[in-house]
């Protein structure tokens, strides 16, 4: 039956009906079955292989409920951008040009399901509900001080990072492109994520070039924190 769709309100012992909302009224995982599965791996685990990395379409989400900030993703899945500038893997879009490797970007397109504002709010309530039960959550905390500068220092000169992953450090953009961007990291990704991806990456990924590195819970929370103040 058609029409509009309503839910049930009680109040002080009274019924009211009133107008479900438009995440309420549709089906997250229905949308995202139609619009991401063909890409995006929902039940994981993830490649083990070196092939089924390279045969790896879009990034994983069957975590994603720990990853990402709901708000970043409402946005984001209204008007897809570039977060991986060579690719969810950087190896499929290398080219050589006069004896010199370099990424084909042109060829790297954002994802193409550009959905209603009403199926983003449901999708994002969808993927939100797919969280890892072990990775713990409160371990940073987002009021914390920390130093920006050494933290800076780490993740470019101390640490590997800024070799695959981009940055932007008061207005100065910084780093590669082989690795998702990070510019804007505190706005997409949880806090608690950030650091359970740099205590041990392999972890979430068995494949990942991105090594795991010994440090004490104070210099990976600062790194956490490092990325979390990029917006």
């Amino acid at each position: 039956m058609g029409g509009v769709r309503f839910s049930v309100i009680v109040v002080a012992g009274l019924v009211f009906l009133a107008p479900a909302s438009p995440a309420a009224a549709l089906d997250g995982a229905a949308l995202a079955a139609e619009n991401c599965a063909g890409c995006h791996d929902f039940s994981g685990p993830a490649p083990a292989t070196f092939q089924g990395v390279l045969e790896r379409r879009a990034p994983d989400l069957f975590y994603a409920g720990s990853k990402f900030n709901r708000p970043w993703l409402v946005e984001w899945l209204q008007a897809p951008t570039l977060i991986r500038r060579a690719g969810v893997m950087f190896l499929n879009n290398i080219v050589n040009e006069d004896g010199r490797d370099r990424i084909r970007e042109a060829s790297v397109m954002p994802c193409p399901a550009k959905l209603g504002a009403g199926e983003a709010e449901a999708v994002a309530d969808y993927l939100m509900t797919l969280e890892d039960p072990a990775m713990a959550v409160g371990v940073v905390d987002p009021e914390r001080d920390f130093k920006a500068r050494k933290a800076l220092r780490m993740f470019t000169k101390q640490l590997p990072c800024i070799g695959c992953h981009r940055i932007r450090f008061r207005k100065k953009e910084m780093g590669g492109i082989s690795g998702p961007d990070l510019a804007n990291a505190g706005a997409r990704l949880n806090p608690d994520w950030i650091y359970a991806r740099i205590e041990n990456p392999q972890y979430w990924d068995p494949k990942t070039w991105m090594p795991r590195i010994e440090m004490s819970h104070r210099k990976r929370e600062m790194l956490a924190l490092f990325l979390a103040a990029m917006k």
